[in-house]
């Protein structure tokens, strides 16, 4: 049982109406309908009674609805009462710059409602120099590739990518279908992240597994000039869908590659508890937040979340 699904049953119970209360909670209908579904699955009870005019409690809802209502006050408490102690301090996050561009100013936005006394650091990066500078101590938090990673850090699998083969729609080469198959893109002209850059490291080995030698026309470690570079139909790339995130996906044809094992996962990563600060536990918790609700609002093209 959740908050949300308290709150969303008792403004339908005020408002006597499932749209009228989706509509001042800002969900779909449907969306609303299924956590008061759920909400009555797990109380094994009906909550509201359902007609053409409209829904009205149950006396079982009439009951439930004051225990819900008293415990949603008591909520409201609990946040004033963390409010007026708020945490404050620095802290560093790393992301990568694909990652940057879906993440980075939702956690912004989420942390200043939650958190605004803690200064955000943001440090935009490739996978590998973010792993280096956690090494280093010079960042407490980051969401990274590679699992690789030494043992005293705290690692959590956040959500696992699709990637896709991004090229100017003008460009002759380029799958026409929205889905494609590795094998599919031999003798494509591809612009590609340099050896180092893990993404680059991914596509090779799933190249290898497909017995395909890619034909690299480029390589571009920048995301906004690899970008420009398909735009300008100098070569296709393979991406995940938060690559075209910050910029109108106008004039960019994508193909989903539908190979199982060709994808990314993403890792939060940071130092070991106990040599976070308080701040940065917090922040770490608005992270994979932030991130889960981007992939549960369809916000994270290609995202999905892990079953962890």
């Amino acid at each position: 049982m959740e908050l949300r699904q308290l709150r969303y049953f008792v403004k339908v119970c005020e408002l006597r109406s499932m749209g009228r209360a989706a509509v001042e909670l800002g969900v779909v209908t449907s969306a609303l309908s299924q956590q008061i579904s759920r909400l009555e699955g797990e109380l094994s009870t009906r909550l509201l009674q359902r007609a053409s005019t409209g829904v009205t409690p149950t006396d079982a809802g009439v009951a439930f609805l004051q225990q819900a209502q008293l415990t949603l006050r008591h909520a409201d408490e609990a946040v004033r009462a963390a409010q007026q102690a708020r945490l404050s301090g620095h802290v560093s996050v790393g992301l990568a710059p694909t990652t940057a561009s879906v993440l980075g100013l939702p956690l912004m936005l989420a942390m200043r409602a939650r958190y605004p006394d803690v200064r955000l650091h943001l440090v935009e990066s490739l996978s590998g120099n973010l792993a280096s500078m956690l090494q280093a101590r010079q960042l407490d938090l980051a969401v990274l590739f590679e699992t690789t990673t030494p043992r005293r850090w705290s690692i959590e699998p956040l959500l696992d990518e699709k990637l896709f083969v991004l090229a100017a729609t003008d460009l002759a080469q380029r799958p026409t279908g929205v889905k494609v198959r590795l094998a599919q893109l031999a003798g494509l002209p591809l612009i590609m992240p340099s050896a180092d850059h893990g993404l680059r490291a991914t596509l090779t080995t799933a190249f290898a597994r497909a017995h395909i030698v890619p034909h690299v026309v480029a390589e571009i470690d920048g995301l906004a000039l690899l970008m420009d570079a398909v735009r300008a139909g100098l070569g296709a790339t393979i991406q995940p869908g938060a690559a075209i995130a910050r910029q109108p996906a106008e004039g960019v044809h994508s193909s989903q590659i539908t190979d199982a094992h060709v994808g990314r996962r993403n890792l939060l990563v940071s130092l070991s508890d106990d040599e976070l600060s308080p701040a940065a536990l917090a922040t770490r918790v608005v992270m994979a937040d932030t991130a889960r609700t981007l992939v549960r609002e369809g916000r994270w093209l290609g995202a999905s979340l892990l079953d962890n």
